[in-house]
């Protein structure tokens, strides 16, 4: 079975795909324009989102910050990748104002990830009123699968401060 993707066409405009942060939805722009700590930490770059689809695009800068002492990515370096793709797909779906906190996350590493460029996708399954379930995969610059993931997300609205 063949485990590679045509990783040439990440972050282009393409069928519902837009690579423009301006035309982002709200939420997804706050998360590029101010990306959290450990996304900046990640190398994290946003290249494109298909709000209707629910898909989302990204690549890592993947430094030698994120290795073992063996040269590979740490496999908890790993899996934040693929929860960082699978937070922004379902944020796609979410409101101004709601957060999507994980309950539940499942990795299945495929190869071994190495510092450089690592590309992701996101997507959503399926959003339930309260629940979401996404999914995503991590690959090489060659477009070898490196890790798969799926999560269940929960809907959280924030209150707004006094």
């Amino acid at each position: 079975m063949d485990y590679t993707f045509d990783i040439t066409t990440f972050g282009t405009k393409r069928g519902g795909f837009i690579c423009t942060p301006e035309a982002w939805s709200p939420n997804v722009r706050a998360a590029h324009e101010k990306p959290s700590p450990t996304s900046a930490h990640l190398g994290l770059e946003l290249l494109a989102v298909d709000t209707q689809a629910g898909l989302v695009e990204m690549v890592f800068h993947a430094s030698e910050n994120l290795c073992n002492k063996w040269g590979g990515i740490q496999g908890g370096n790993v899996a934040a990748m693929l929860d960082d793709a699978m937070a922004l797909a379902i944020g796609l779906t979410l409101d101004w104002g709601q957060i999507s906190p994980t309950l539940e996350l499942k990795v299945s590493m495929m190869a071994p990830a190495r510092p450089g460029k690592i590309y992701a996708r996101g997507r959503v399954v399926r959003r339930g009123k309260s629940v979401g379930f996404v999914a995503g995969e991590l690959y090489n610059e060659a477009g070898v699968v490196l890790a798969t993931g799926t999560s269940t997300a929960n809907f959280v609205t924030l209150k707004k401060k006094s």
